[in-house]
């Protein structure tokens, strides 16, 4: 499949108002669903231009911000830089190309990202050794759409998601205690001239 190239348009990717309230809406859903501390360590997987990673900056120890393009990241890394911002920082990571995670971290969470994911299974793994004993995994993502969210689905591999196969999975990777809240809902426009309300979960897992 077509890799989508997230790098074009990265400048631009802020500046739909639906985008910055979905984020908002997944970061409310992660504090109500997370006790967020000022110890902990937070990887954010796919995090694009940090829309969702510097909500969650003022409320935890360190948050690391990483993803397969680097436009993206060099419009997080302003971001940071411009807000003064010492406790963020970014890290390039393609899993396509063999990269794999590092560190270790209290929570781990990844909005919209797991869709574009081939491998899920591998990823969740990936997941699960890098969170420390009793940390949390988050993700957000599509309840199945039927491939209409989407208008460009280049590097779109799942048409959003059944929580009770992606809560089986957790499971398979050694997560416990999974549980899924609605996290959002977003009224897109259709080709066809329907206008369609899409849900948003964000599933939730501990090691």
């Amino acid at each position: 499949m077509e890799k989508r190239d997230f790098d074009k348009g990265a400048e631009s990717y802020d500046l739909k108002p639906g985008r910055v309230k979905l984020a908002q809406d997944v970061v409310k859903a992660i504090i109500k669903e997370v006790k967020l501390t000022r110890d902990m360590d937070v990887l954010d997987f796919g995090c694009g231009t940090g829309l969702v990673t510097l909500q969650l900056q003022p409320f935890v120890r360190t948050i690391t911000g990483v993803d397969s393009s680097h436009g993206m990241l060099d419009v997080l890394k302003a971001k940071i830089e411009e807000q003064k911002l010492t406790n963020v920082k970014t890290e390039f990571i393609d899993m396509e190309k063999g990269h794999v995670l590092k560190g270790s971290f209290h929570l781990i969470i990844s909005s919209m990202t797991l869709h574009h994911v081939q491998d899920l299974g591998y990823l969740l793994r990936q997941f699960y050794n890098r969170l420390l004993s009793g940390g949390l995994l988050c993700i957000a993502d599509l309840d199945s759409d039927g491939s209409e969210f989407h208008s460009d689905k280049t590097g779109v591999v799942h048409a959003g998601f059944e929580r009770s196969d992606l809560h089986r999975l957790f499971n398979r990777c050694g997560f416990h205690d999974v549980r899924d809240v609605t996290a959002a809902r977003v009224v897109k426009d259709l080709s066809d001239g329907r206008a369609r309300e899409f849900t948003v979960f964000l599933m939730t897992g501990r090691k």
